[in-house]
């Protein structure tokens, strides 16, 4: 395996110091996150007794870009149940004669993140398999309908879906050729006639487990976080918990105005995202889980974390979360890792106004010569490979 020069110095002077004895801040390891990350930059890595191996710039918060998801799941796992599945019902607002609708196809929606082309496909071929053809109304949305990962308030960009004007490439990924979604495609005509108010369900789209989407989410660093998080109160009530969990000192050093990471305001230190990740465990130990399960592990799972870190020893050594928002000067790196010495080990590197690839490759050797040092191990982790779409369940009515 290839390594430079600088990682192999800093590697050498950790183990000669490591012969000399930890204390609560590690001086070898201090000194690796001073020369990698850069002194003025927040770095805090802990161990699972509590100690503090390494605490630099660690109580100053600054942008965490989509490092907030972490918070935002451990709220959610916590507020909603590991198993709770999201419906989206279609329902005929009218007689079905014939083939055609006479009526309004309504969709009541309850936030589901993941209904995506796949999921709407899933549907359009079983509306197909009840025989209906034709729609004279429209599509009417109640409730919050997230389309294709972003909210579609009036169903538009569904109903183009439904209509085989886009996502074709989903059909074919649900199992179809792509020559039958136009036979399979509802046509819409324009109709003056009475709006009613309920109907009968036809088709409902059920989506995975909460502990699922969670997973998938993280691991694409899927903004979807924000309007999902609005089935527990939104980015207020994630802060708020937040809050309430930390340690009084830390309260002060997390401020989340959205819930993905996004926008300008977000705010959160090294020692508060740490916190957070040891929270995360408790909260998925008490359940029989693990990090993993809502994490991603790097070079093992789909999304930012995919390529990072990948050569050997290091690949399936960090489970965790990145976060990127060079806008605002935002780049981070946050996990655990399993070692022999001291146990699972929590870091949080936080860059904050170093250009996102000089803030990668800081990290990127920050981390390597943390895992040498410290002696960090593979999680016991095998990735799922199925699409996010294969979890939902589809039942007709």
């Amino acid at each position: 395996m290839r390594r430079t020069l600088e990682h192999v110095w800093l590697v050498a002077f950790c183990f000669i110091c490591l012969g000399l004895g930890a204390s609560a801040q590690v001086p070898e390891l201090q000194l690796l996150a001073a020369k990698s990350v850069g002194a003025d930059q927040g770095v805090f890595v802990q161990a699972e007794d509590g100690t503090i191996l390494v605490a630099q710039q660690d109580s100053r918060p600054v942008h965490p870009a989509s490092v907030t998801k972490v918070a935002t799941s451990l709220a959610l796992l916590e507020q909603l149940k590991y198993d709770d599945r999201f419906a989206t019902q279609f329902l005929a607002s009218g007689p079905i004669t014939n083939g055609t609708l006479d009526g309004d196809l309504i969709v009541r929606a309850t936030g589901d993140p993941t209904f995506v082309f796949e999921n709407a496909f899933l549907v359009l071929r079983e509306l197909h398999a009840q025989g209906l053809r034709e729609v004279r109304g429209d599509v009417r949305v109640e409730g919050p309908l997230l389309f294709n990962w972003k909210p579609d308030p009036r169903g538009q960009r569904l109903k183009r879906a439904l209509q085989g004007l886009d996502g074709g490439d989903a059909w074919v990924a649900i199992g179809e050729k792509s020559s039958s979604l136009q036979k399979a495609a509802l046509q819409f005509v324009a109709s003056d006639g009475t709006r009613n108010t309920s109907g009968k369900v036809l088709v409902e789209n059920r989506s995975p487990t909460l502990i699922t989407i969670v997973k998938a989410l993280n691991g694409y660093s899927n903004n979807i976080f924000h309007p999902f998080s609005d089935r527990i109160g939104g980015p207020e009530r994630v802060e708020a918990l937040m809050r309430k969990q930390l340690p009084a000192t830390l309260r002060s050093q997390i401020t989340i105005t959205n819930a993905a990471g996004a926008g300008e305001s977000n705010r959160l230190s090294p020692r508060a995202a740490v916190a957070i990740l040891w929270e995360l465990r408790k909260e998925l130990r008490a359940h029989g889980k693990d990090l993993p399960s809502v994490l991603p592990v790097n070079g093992f799972d789909a999304g930012t974390l995919k390529r990072r870190l990948t050569e050997d020893p290091y690949s399936g050594r960090i489970v965790g979360k990145t976060g990127t928002f060079g806008s605002v000067g935002a780049s981070a790196l946050v996990g655990v890792l399993h070692t022999t010495k001291y146990g699972d080990v929590a870091f949080a590197v936080l860059n904050n106004w170093v250009p996102v690839p000089e803030a990668r490759r800081r990290q990127d050797l920050f981390l390597r010569a943390l895992i040498d040092a410290i002696g960090a191990k593979a999680w016991d982790y095998v990735p799922s490979e199925k699409p996010i779409f294969a979890g939902a369940m589809i039942k007709a009515r």
